[in-house]
């Protein structure tokens, strides 16, 4: 049977999914990317990794440079709808979580500001609450929906739907580099490096960074986060889970052979944590994204 496409809208996310250039190039999506300034100089966030490979950036990072990141501003998203819009076609944009950036609210501005100037068209914005590869799960469940069929109303009806069930679990490795992004404090980043602490974190229903556990060791965090993936996940049905990393893909394909161990998994999709994520998350991070009942 021949697949029902929809032609006459394109989907749209930020850089911040954390979506490898050639699952974009598949998924025929624009993605439009946020910024990191380190050592004087700023870089775009690009899947094909043109402006700084994410191998150099996090030997930077491990070498105690400090990165700053930076949103995509209301005219860079006014930029690309457009186009878009004087083709005929609508545009669904699923975005980064508006409570870590700024970057979503830039998208919702501009869709409003435009949908004056082309009101026939439809200029539609979905706020993930998610983040790095969560992000791009979300994003890849629309790219199967549109590919299914499904109208723009549709797809963005399912996507609200089912945003919520996207499981964020991760863990980082340096401490310093939460420290240094503002998002620990000194006093915990000295108790927890004396501790040997490696904190297992989730991204809320409201797309905060929430810490779970505090976890003695990195063997034993790694465990832990697999031990929770096996209780959270939503198991009626095969998925593809997506698993990111700061620059330690040997250590995520372990966690990623584990739960194939353990679950029914359709797929594996393994992918790097971009510099705009991983400036605040850091080396080593792993993070676990799967669909589960709720986040």
């Amino acid at each position: 049977m021949q697949q029902k496409v929809h032609p006459d809208y394109v989907l749209m996310t930020d850089s911040c999914s954390d979506l490898s250039q050639q699952q974009i190039n598949e998924m025929g999506i624009h993605v439009l990317p946020l910024s990191v300034e380190m050592e004087g100089k700023t870089y775009f966030n690009y899947p094909d990794e043109r402006d700084i490979s994410f191998k150099v950036f996090y030997e930077r990072l491990r070498e105690k440079a400090i990165a700053k990141t930076s949103m995509v501003g209301i005219g860079q998203f006014m930029e690309a709808f457009e186009p878009i819009l004087r083709e005929g076609k609508d545009v669904l944009y699923i975005g980064f979580s508006s409570a870590l950036s700024g970057t979503y609210n830039s998208a919702h501005l501009a869709a409003k500001e435009l949908q004056t100037v082309y009101p026939d068209r439809k200029i539609l914005t979905i706020d993930s609450k998610g983040a790095s590869m969560g992000l791009g799960l979300l994003v890849y469940y629309a790219y199967l929906g549109k590919k299914d069929g499904k109208s723009i109303n549709q797809l963005t009806a399912y996507i609200e739907s089912i945003k919520l069930k996207i499981t964020h679990l991760f863990t980082v490795d340096d401490l310093g580099t939460l420290m240094r992004g503002g998002r620990l404090s000194v006093t915990s980043h000295i108790l927890g490096t004396l501790l040997k602490v490696k904190p297992i974190l989730h991204v809320s229903s409201e797309g905060k960074l929430i810490p779970l556990h505090k976890i003695r060791g990195r063997k034993h965090a790694l465990a832990a986060m697999i031990e929770m993936t096996q209780e959270y996940i939503d198991s009626s049905f095969e998925q593809t889970i997506f698993i990111s990393h700061g620059d330690c893909i040997e250590e995520a394909m372990f966690v990623g052979e584990e739960l194939k161990k353990r679950l029914k998994i359709k797929d594996i999709i393994y992918g790097y944590v971009g510099p705009v994520i991983g400036a605040h998350s850091g080396p080593g991070t792993i993070a676990i994204f799967f669909q589960g009942f709720k986040r």
